[in-house]
């Protein structure tokens, strides 16, 4: 790594289901990469999730991988994003055209994407629409959501139009330390 290179690793575990989630992010001169594995057992079978998001500098999502291993093998997502179009093996999935973030089902990771985007005063709210992976299907589809910043480090976050919320803890960089009662950092 060189010396603008910068990297965070950290661990989340589930406190609502049996799962961990080790997760990186690196900043260098042109990008941000987050990266994880994610551990997981749902609906009673064992899931492993590799994913890796890549961002420019001002958090705007550029490429997805993930790679899902479960019962019934192997699959793989592969998003790429230029100008507001997400794509899927080179064919536009035009009902997350103008997303600018991705969401993760499995992960809490994803949240930083608009914590740091959005840089919201406490006291402010902004809705976003995200280009939501689903989990363990892999599909890609619009969620709308809606970040309030509460305090200096704790967001209140919900989608589908209030039918999910769950108020965030973060730390200084904006990565969640509390994900209401589904994700703690270990």
């Amino acid at each position: 790594m060189s010396d603008g290179d910068r990297l965070t690793a950290i661990a989340w575990k589930r406190v609502d289901a049996a799962g961990l989630e080790r997760f990186e992010m690196r900043r260098d001169a042109e990008a941000w990469t987050l990266g994880g594995t994610i551990l997981l057992v749902h609906e009673g079978a064992p899931f492993e999730a590799r994913y890796e998001v890549r961002c420019d500098q001002a958090w705007v999502t550029r490429a997805v991988a993930v790679d899902l291993r479960g019962a019934e093998g192997e699959r793989s997502l592969r998003l790429t994003v230029e100008d507001g179009h997400w794509s899927v093996d080179g064919v536009e999935r035009e009902a997350v055209r103008g997303c600018v973030d991705v969401d993760l089902g499995w992960s809490p990771s994803t949240n930083t994407l608009p914590i740091r985007r959005l840089d919201l005063a406490v006291g402010d709210t902004r809705a976003v629409t995200a280009a939501w992976v689903r989990f363990p299907e892999l599909t890609l589809e619009p969620l709308p959501q809606e970040y309030r910043r509460l305090a200096e480090r704790r967001y209140r976050y919900s989608s589908a139009g209030g039918r999910f919320v769950a108020d965030l803890e973060v730390d200084e960089q904006g990565l969640v330390t509390t994900y209401g009662q589904i994700w703690a950092r270990a």
